[in-house]
């Protein structure tokens, strides 16, 4: 499992030009499922996730996670990230987790997200979306589970 974090001022999601989702202070988190991954793999990325330093103390270093800020989280299954890009011009997908079993485990990893903190938000797994962002830094972490 992949996860590509992103500290973010604002984020907005669209689904066929309609505001889906969307956040203010926060991380706008890209997760990619990979053949192997499971609930476990899952709780280990958000603990993870939700517990990352990548936000500034008083004294301006990275001491504070999202918790600690209350920011908000949007959730966004993006299985291009379990892309194979060593060979070839052209992205191999054969490491992504086949969706009949990326969706399910997208979707329970979102309700467990949102069990943990008030203001998570979500994509729609499989669908066409449209994400604009303000980057905080810019600070962009890749965190594996």
């Amino acid at each position: 499992m992949i996860c590509l974090i992103q500290r973010v001022r604002e984020s907005q999601l669209h689904i066929d030009g309609e505001l889906h989702a969307e956040i203010g202070q926060g991380l706008l988190a890209l997760v990619g499922l990979e053949k192997g991954d499971d609930e476990a793999a899952a709780a280990k990325l958000l603990d993870k996730l939700f517990a990352y330093r990548v936000f500034a103390d008083a004294e301006g270093k990275m001491n504070l996670s999202v918790r600690d800020i209350e920011g908000g989280v949007l959730l966004v299954s993006q299985f291009t990230l379990a892309a194979d890009t060593q060979k070839g011009l052209r992205p191999g997908f054969s490491s992504a987790l086949e969706p009949s079993l990326a969706r399910p485990l997208f979707e329970s990893m979102v309700a467990s997200a949102q069990s943990r903190k008030a203001n998570v938000q979500s994509g729609v797994f499989g669908a066409d979306m449209q994400i604009s962002l303000l980057n905080d830094g810019p600070v962009t972490f890749i965190l594996r589970a």
